[in-house]
């Protein structure tokens, strides 16, 4: 799920121009911290942080269970 949701912010960044520097500026956090998050290799990311991903691309992350 969690390399789904890092290709999908990539390629929104890229659809709205946003470098990475930008990204992080408008999370208030490191380059290296959106580095960790684009990388669809490394699961180590919290909800809190993706959630700021999708505010600084204008987007909200919507989870939910669904019936198997």
């Amino acid at each position: 799920m969690k390399r789904a949701l890092a290709l999908q912010l990539g390629r929104l960044a890229v659809e709205q121009s946003v470098s990475k520097s930008e990204m992080a500026t408008r999370m208030k956090t490191s380059r290296a911290a959106v580095d960790r998050l684009l990388d669809a290799s490394n699961t180590s990311v919290t909800l809190a942080t993706l959630g700021k991903a999708a505010r600084a691309l204008g987007r909200k992350i919507k989870i939910e269970l669904v019936a198997a």
